[in-house]
């Protein structure tokens, strides 16, 4: 993909890995593009099922490159903050952003360390798969800074708002087991990449369809009432039943084979 991110596939699992760890994975302009552009090529893959999302050496990602910040206050400057470059998101923001809206099932699997924006991009996994002895902080207090790649929307479908509050205002590290309990972290594994991988090839061997449309329903119901939950929830279903690859699932099962989906 870039010298960055690069992405490697294990049949139908894309394994995106930050590939910069002589800097811990740090992000600076280069590495928030090739993030972003990994993203966007993958959803345009209807081969790939499920995404492995990892950092390269001994840590998931550092947050913000410190030598970097000039330039990317730059970058935010020119272009404002405020403007809409990635759909919804700016630029920053869509390094969570793109896996939280990615079709395909992402699952995050953390070593060392998620600082600061790496801690934001993570969140943007469906899952969280992290190491027993990987810390955490919501880094941008100590620059004087809040969470602004996608953390407020992704944060609060996660955990309490008086946990959100503390970390945030504190900047304060917090280990795996603490991530675990407040919601952020989804299971702890002493190879987080081995069971992370593990998932995607479970994801991957169920209907793609019945895959992505859950994901985004999943998305789409985490705000909305009972009423109009249901609804979507029967919209979504309709469209699924008696589709090639429903009725695939439907003989696999009775005849007690594994299924073959399509693409």
């Amino acid at each position: 993909m870039s010298e960055r991110v690069t992405i490697t596939e294990d049949g139908p699992v894309a394994i995106v890995t930050l590939s910069r760890p002589e800097k811990r994975n740090a992000l600076d302009l280069e590495m928030i593009e090739a993030i972003v552009a990994a993203g966007a090529s993958l959803a345009k893959r209807k081969d790939i099922r499920a995404v492995v999302l990892t950092g390269a050496g001994e840590a998931f990602c550092a947050g913000l490159d410190v030598a970097a910040m000039p330039l990317l206050a730059k970058a935010a400057k020119d272009v404002g903050f405020a403007k809409r470059t990635h759909n919804r998101s700016n630029l920053f923001q869509a390094t969570a952003m793109v896996w939280a809206e990615l079709p395909q099932p992402v699952i995050a699997a953390i070593n060392g360390y998620a600082f600061g924006g790496g801690f934001q991009i993570m969140l943007g996994a469906d899952m969280r798969i992290a190491a027993p002895d990987a810390r955490f902080s919501i880094m941008e207090g100590r620059w004087g800074l809040i969470p602004d790649m996608g953390g407020m929307v992704l944060m609060r479908r996660l955990a309490r708002g008086d946990v959100i509050r503390r970390l945030t205002y504190t900047a304060e590290q917090f280990a795996a087991a603490d991530a675990q309990a407040w919601g952020f972290v989804t299971e702890l594994a002493k190879d987080p990449v081995a069971r992370a991988k593990d998932l995607a090839q479970q994801i991957a061997l169920k209907s793609p369809d019945a895959v992505r449309a859950a994901k985004q329903l999943i998305t789409d119901t985490e705000l909305t009432d009972i009423e109009s939950t249901l609804i979507l929830e029967s919209v979504v279903q309709e469209g699924l039943v008696g589709t090639p690859n429903q009725m695939e699932a439907i003989m696999a099962g009775l005849q007690k084979r594994d299924p073959v989906f399509k693409d």
